[in-house]
């Protein structure tokens, strides 16, 4: 009796087991469940592993789960996160404000004290901008200035990484130094030119300063190949460009972007030379400090944080990302915002979703450090969320993503078949790591809601992508 009860249970465990199959899997049409199936099989994922979360919106349901709770390294698809919290707790109709003082008396076109120009976080502030800001300090009737000019950067802590950020990264310009007074993404654009024979390269900055200092030992030849190498001295966190190797005189232009140690002095120093530029003389000392409270305001440069945004998700602007995540710490706070401070509120972003935020690790704004690490289920939940729950800024936030086969980082991706122009999603790329998630419109006019996370491979992340391609092509073709 005993043995037959034993034999019964199993007989109903596995009947229940079945059943529960058929519920999980009764809403997934068989070819989608298939094709899925069968790209996961591939030897690529013998040492690999892949996280999937696909959801209908338009009949609200899930169509497809895989590993969706698996902790995984977003990488830039943490950009969904901090932009989703940006326009949550700010709002649309936030401005990033560059702020310009002076104090003392301005007599006769003169301004007997010092100019302080005080930071908020805009990340697209570029050359153009300081001219426009130079040109309203001079509107505003100042032609001279006998005292110094300041930056005020005490709105942000003094960390300028963020947490986990790999030290060889620099001096990419994606690995930004931080500051909340940013200039030109806080990176400068090297061009070496060919030159006459046994020449070094002719060297060009934009912005054209003198910030730098140059080191130059390369050579133009006329056998052989370009053996041009442009790099600054990042090891000891010096300004010195340095360039070597050959360029073969009939090469073309070598152009390299490069992070800028210390951003804080190099706008200081690019705003020096525009005032040089614009008539207005100026000979005292530049540095940091505190605004004076009794400092009297000349002008404002705003910008909208909409273009920001875009712009963020669109080429997955790294110093962007981190900037917003300090923006929300110092709207909250008021003062020496943060990155702990501003990843509070994405925290709550993720309370919002239903989930929580303490099964997550953020440490940053962009995804570059290999400490954050994510589901897929929790990027299709805040998707979700502003579908359903934030009708206004999930228009916002869905516009910003990269648009397959079209533009942003998605514009050689897709370029032909079905999922051309209907994949609206952010791309997240590290070493061993692929990401992909955001929206698809399928076939039939469904909008739908996914996450592909691949990661711990070796090499080329080509074939990651190939088949995160594939995947989007599945969904569109039974949905």
């Amino acid at each position: 009796m005993i043995t037959q009860n034993k034999n019964l249970f199993a007989l109903l465990f596995i009947v229940s087991l079945l059943l529960q199959a058929c519920v999980t899997f009764k809403e997934i049409p068989v070819s989608e469940q298939n094709g899925i199936d069968s790209l996961l099989t591939t030897d690529f994922f013998k040492s690999s592993q892949a996280a999937i979360s696909i959801f209908d919106l338009t009949e609200n349901k899930s169509v497809y789960l895989h590993n969706e709770k698996l902790l995984m390294r977003p990488a830039s698809n943490q950009k969904i996160l901090t932009t989703g919290a940006a326009y949550h707790f700010l709002g649309d109709n936030f401005n990033f404000k560059t702020l310009v003082y002076h104090t003392g008396e301005i007599k006769d076109s003169l301004c007997n004290g010092d100019i302080y120009i005080v930071g908020g976080f805009d990340p697209d502030f570029n050359s153009a901008d300081l001219d426009s800001l130079v040109r309203a300090i001079k509107h505003y009737g100042i032609k001279g200035i006998t005292g110094n000019i300041y930056a005020d950067v005490s709105a942000m802590d003094s960390l300028f990484w963020g947490k986990g950020w790999m030290w060889d990264d620099d001096p990419e310009s994606f690995a930004a130094y931080l500051t909340p007074l940013t200039i030109n993404k806080n990176s400068v654009n090297v061009v070496a030119k060919p030159n006459s024979i046994g020449k070094p390269a002719i060297l060009e900055l934009d912005p054209d300063t003198k910030f730098f200092t140059v080191e130059n030992s390369s050579a133009t030849v006329d056998t052989g190949k370009t053996t041009l190498k442009i790099t600054r001295d990042w090891i000891n966190r010096k300004n010195n460009i340095i360039i070597s190797g050959n360029i073969f005189k009939s090469a073309k232009h070598d152009t390299v972007l490069l992070n800028v140690f210390n951003p804080t002095f190099y706008f200081l120093n690019l705003l020096r030379e525009s005032f040089g530029r614009n008539g207005i003389s100026f000979n005292g000392e530049i540095d940091t400090l505190k605004m004076n409270k009794d400092a009297v305001n000349i002008f404002s440069f705003e910008r909208s944080i909409v273009p920001v945004i875009t712009n963020t998700n669109k080429i997955s602007d790294n110093l962007s990302a981190e900037l917003l995540l300090r923006a929300l710490s110092f709207n909250h706070s008021g003062k020496n915002a943060s990155a702990k401070n501003g990843i509070a509120l994405v925290d709550s972003l993720i309370t919002l979703t239903g989930l929580n935020p303490k099964n997550y690790t953020i440490v940053d704004g962009s995804g570059l450090s290999f400490y954050n690490l994510l589901s897929a289920e929790l990027l299709t939940e805040v998707l979700k969320y502003f579908y359903y729950k934030e009708p206004k800024n999930f228009e916002k936030l869905f516009i910003s993503f990269p648009i397959s086969g079209y533009d942003g980082t998605l514009k050689n991706r897709m370029k032909e078949g079905p999922t051309y122009k209907h994949v609206f999603a952010k791309t997240g790329s590290l070493s061993g790591v692929s990401n992909l998630s955001g929206y698809l419109k399928s076939r039939n006019n469904h909008l739908i809601a996914f996450s592909i996370l691949i990661q711990n491979y070796t090499g080329s992340s080509n074939q990651a992508r190939i088949i995160q391609d594939n995947i989007c092509k599945v969904i569109f073709e039974n949905n």
